[in-house]
């Protein structure tokens, strides 16, 4: 070892060459990040015991109707193995779970709305993992049960490896005009769904549907020597039920109330059409005084009347809320697709543009339509605003670990050549990281189909090589100072104290690399143990091999420096 960095730093082309090699395989490695063969994503997806499966059909549908699109998918589910048991909540939301605690599940009271919880068998005995699975049902659920109701969205509700949120991509549209506003809504979720990798778009907003008002006419109501409270009684009696008497009982202190309606096959009315509705009052029939039948469409007025959608509110602005999912691909790419097409989509009625800002919402756009100047902002939100703090925040934890370092070697070597020696050894155990990420990310693509991602936990075992990287360049150049200041020749004494300690620096990474072999197994932290382990093979050649060459290229080594 001794020889080859003495015979390294006695040739000038040598030196050049191993500058090279490091600044060619940096540039390489940070490289892989923009030609996508290194995907970053927040958190990688993890197998569960269990899924939820979301079901919201059109604002007036009945319970009848949700109950057929759920029953639809406790059929085609009964087909799946692993799948032990189901429960389906029609009307309601399950009970609350880590990702129903954000996604509204304790909210849900509509005749719209389901909820079906999946139990699976255990994770550590079946083979396809729960997001595999749900990859590859998703598809074949939307098109076998997605049409028995026209507008019905369904969504695959996996367990959250990190933080939940309301969606991985959520889009909050925010404007004034009710009318632009929704139109523009379903153009963003169309464009979200013609965009690859997402699925399960959905636009949280009431249908809209007309619907009819009965308005009893009073004047037919006495020439037909009946009574206002009659009409009203038969129509709540009929269709909504109605409280008509009482029993008493011994085994109980209060009166249990008779409660009589329709059944629910006479009082759906076919098609909800106004014909089918006139036929339906037809057929109810009150006797008046006289003992004469009186049908009841004689004696109300039918209006169809627009339904009234909710509106939401955030920061005292209206809103509308799209979400979309991710499907096996990180939120970051899609993302970027779908603001690339909505800027050049809405350019025929919108001027558009990025809104200026943090970077937390560098993704934002700003609408401004044409022909009415009504302006309108598109916010990103959910997973991709979460991604996008976290990776803010862990890159200033890196600069600033970088600062701090920096100093301190400043105050100890009174000499900033040193310091940056320093650093420059520690910075570039990032070549392992993003080198061993995407070897990584190659092998599992051949063994399981699915891509490793560059993760936060990944840029955490990347700050905490800073430290180890910059131990082995601190015993180096101790070292060889105090051999120089021996009288030893400056070359010789670099290539002898980098031979000494070479054995110790591998001993570390070897030991760093062993202990973290475990952690790379492990579906979240994994992107932490692969950044231990190339990294620290990576810091171990930069010690040995890129820092001597800079060692022997500053005055600082020499003995003067250190008074």
């Amino acid at each position: 070892m001794e020889k080859i960095i003495y015979s390294i730093l006695n040739s000038k082309f040598k030196k050049r060459s191993v500058v090279a090699i490091v600044l060619l395989t940096l540039m390489g490695s940070v490289m892989l990040i923009p030609t996508k063969l290194v995907l970053a994503k927040m958190l990688p997806g993890k197998s569960a015991n269990t899924f939820t499966i979301y079901v919201d059909t059109p604002t007036n549908s009945s319970i009848k109707q949700t109950e057929s699109v759920t029953s639809c998918i406790v059929n085609f589910l009964k087909n799946e193995k692993e799948v032990t048991d189901m429960e389906v909540y029609l009307g309601q939301g399950a009970p609350l779970d880590y990702a129903g605690l954000v996604k509204g599940s304790a909210l849900k009271g509509l005749k719209s709305q389901a909820e079906v919880v999946i139990n699976l068998t255990d994770k550590h005995n079946r083979e396809e993992p729960s997001y595999m699975m749900v990859h590859r049902i998703r598809p074949l659920i939307n098109s076998r049960c997605g049409s028995i109701v026209s507008d019905t969205t369904i969504k695959f509700i996996e367990m959250p490896s990190g933080p939940p949120t309301l969606a991985t991509i959520v889009v909050e549209l925010y404007g004034k005009d009710a009318k632009l506003t929704r139109k523009t809504a379903h153009r963003v979720a169309k464009l979200l769904g013609e965009t690859e990798g997402l699925v399960d778009i959905d636009i949280m907003q009431d249908t809209l549907f007309t619907k009819f008002e009965l308005v009893p006419d009073k004047e037919k109501i006495v020439r037909s020597a009946l009574s206002v409270s009659q009409v009203n009684n038969i129509i709540y009696l009929a269709f909504q039920g109605h409280q008509v008497a009482v029993k008493n009982t011994r085994n109980q202190q209060d009166q249990i109330p008779i409660f009589v309606r329709l059944t629910d096959e006479t009082r759906t009315v076919d098609g909800g059409s106004k014909n089918a509705l006139i036929s339906k009052l037809s057929s109810l029939k009150l006797m008046n005084k006289k003992g004469v039948m009186v049908p009841l469409r004689e004696l109300v007025n039918i209006n169809p009347v627009e339904s009234s959608p909710a509106i939401f509110r955030k920061n005292l602005q209206n809103l509308v809320t799209i979400t979309a999912e991710c499907d096996m691909v990180s939120q970051v790419y899609p993302l970027l697709e779908a603001k690339k097409k909505i800027l050049e989509s809405f350019s025929d009625k919108f001027f558009a543009s990025t809104v200026p800002g943090m970077s937390t919402y560098m993704f934002d756009v700003d609408l401004v339509h044409k022909n009415t100047g009504q302006k309108m902002l598109l916010r990103w939100d959910g997973e991709m605003k979460v991604s996008l703090d976290t990776f803010r925040d862990l890159g200033g934890a890196f600069i600033a670990a970088l600062v701090l370092m920096f100093l301190l070697m400043v105050v100890y070597y009174k000499s900033f050549a040193l310091s940056g020696i320093v650093l420059a050894g520690s910075f570039l155990s990032i070549i392992g990281v993003l080198a061993g990420h995407y070897i990584t990310d190659q092998i599992a693509l051949i063994f399981t189909g699915v891509n490793f991602f560059l993760t936060a936990t990944s840029l955490i075992g990347f700050i905490s090589l800073m430290g180890i990287s910059a131990r082995s360049s601190l015993l180096l150049i101790d070292f060889s100072k105090s051999l120089i200041a021996d009288g030893m020749e400056k070359k010789h004494a670099i290539a002898v104290a980098t031979a000494t300690r070479a054995k110790p620096i591998m001993l570390t990474a070897v030991a760093i690399i062993l202990g973290s072999l475990l952690l790379a197994t492990d579906p979240i932290f994994g992107g932490l143990g692969i950044a231990l382990i190339f990294g620290s093979i990576a810091a171990t050649l930069v010690s040995l091999f890129f820092v001597p060459v800079l060692m022997d290229n500053t005055e600082a080594m020499m003995p003067e420096f250190d008074n």
